[in-house]
């Protein structure tokens, strides 16, 4: 495939809303603390990114000008076994970069970035990955309204950490009108759409929301189309918040994790992030593929599935020019959603719908052998954490792409 990168040009029209946003100047003040956005907060019926970040001073180190504590996608592919690893995948000397991702991942937003290109291609360039396979879709098909430092920080981040594990993937993303669950949800048909028509993949979201009644028939509505598989960050408030699409039956539910790492750089243990959201829906019973940890979650859909890094602490590295960010440091399930969705690209397997990929999971939960190969199970960081599922991590962390 050519790689190349397309601009969906569409003509805007004009909108007038009132945003929070969050200025640059301001965040001079705010380096080396854990930044909560404006955009991480909703009301009934819109909502919220999973994302926080840190801005620390410029690095002088032209590998990683975020700082020597930002993961890269060289060592955060080592640590999941994406690439060929190197011993104690040290963020300094992990170079070995992916190379994989079949079908087309499409990551759902709201509002605008109007930087997306210049974000990811500043990314791909300064990691020494491939041009972008990117498109970017207003799903109206009229360009919507910026939303700087928040909505838009957030796609900069998701179509970052696509192309951080899936680079040879087309990637989209495809931007709502606004942060309402309905302008959200016709995003996510269309974003569906693009997927199924490139063969199939991977569709993220970043944002979650209150469960409500009758979502079921927005899960069945906008979520199941064939040989698209759902993800979605199960949010950033720790066991017991939960919400929407993370909780739909047809989504995989992204929860976070930590990096830990010695004073020489190497990777020591991975542990439950403590926001990573987790629990039982109050809406949602409990899919087939859960019968095996029933005992768990009783009669109710348990989240999440599966886990990846989220932990601003020990989060990525991201750029993000709307605002005039640059380079930081983030965090958040909204990391993991689409990471975890690049992963599976990266594996090079279409699942014919989630519930397909649901079902490997879970099988291989069941499997102590095919568990053992395929995943690590996160017992610390909190009591809540066991072995085998809970509501902390889920069935656990890929520990590989292969197989999965």
């Amino acid at each position: 495939m050519r790689r190349s990168i397309v601009l969906l040009t569409i003509a805007a029209v004009a909108l007038f809303l009132a945003f929070n946003t969050v200025a640059a100047t301001a965040q001079a003040q705010e380096h080396n603390k854990v930044i909560d956005p404006a955009s991480n907060f909703s009301g009934p019926g819109l909502a919220h990114t999973n994302f926080h970040y840190i801005i620390h001073d410029q690095s002088s180190d032209p590998s990683n000008p975020c700082g020597p504590t930002c993961e890269t996608p060289a060592s955060m592919a080592c640590v999941y076994d994406v690439v060929v690893q190197l011993s104690g995948c040290p963020i300094a000397t992990s170079t070995n970069l992916p190379t994989g991702g079949v079908g087309a991942i499409a990551l759902v937003d709201a509002f605008d970035n109007p930087d997306a290109v210049t974000d990811i291609t500043t990314y791909a360039s300064q990691f020494g990955l491939p041009t972008p396979i990117f498109q970017q879709v207003y799903a109206t098909g009229h360009k919507p309204a910026n939303n700087a430092g928040g909505w838009s920080l957030e796609e900069a981040l998701d179509i970052e950490m696509a192309i951080a594990t899936a680079p040879a993937a087309q990637i989209y993303l495809v931007e709502g009108a606004t942060n309402s669950f309905a302008d959200l949800y016709f995003a996510e048909s269309v974003a569906s759409s693009l997927v199924a028509a490139a063969g199939g993949g991977f569709v993220s979201n970043s944002w979650s929301g209150g469960e409500y009644t009758g979502q079921q028939t927005d899960e069945k509505t906008y979520f199941t189309t064939p040989k698209v598989t759902y993800f979605a960050s199960t949010g950033d408030s720790g066991i017991n918040q939960v919400g929407v699409p993370s909780t739909f039956a047809t989504v995989v539910a992204a929860g976070g994790t930590s990096f830990g790492r010695d004073s020489s750089g190497n990777f020591t243990k991975e542990t439950w992030w403590t926001g990573g959201g987790g629990g039982k829906s109050g809406v949602e019973k409990r899919p087939s593929y859960q019968t095996i940890v029933k005992t768990i979650v009783g009669t109710a859909r348990g989240v999440p599935d599966i886990s990846a890094l989220g932990d601003p602490n020990t989060g990525p590295a991201m750029y993000d020019a709307d605002g005039g960010f640059g380079w930081f440091q983030v965090g958040g399930t909204s990391v993991s959603s689409p990471y975890l969705a690049g992963t599976m690209s990266a594996a090079g397997t279409i699942f014919a719908s989630s519930s397909a990929a649901h079902n490997l999971f879970y099988k291989e939960l069941g499997n102590a052998r095919a568990y053992a190969a395929d995943w690590n199970d996160i017992t610390s960081g909190g009591s809540e954490c066991k072995v085998g599922w809970d509501f902390c991590t889920g069935v656990g962390v890929p520990k590989t792409a292969k197989g999965l």
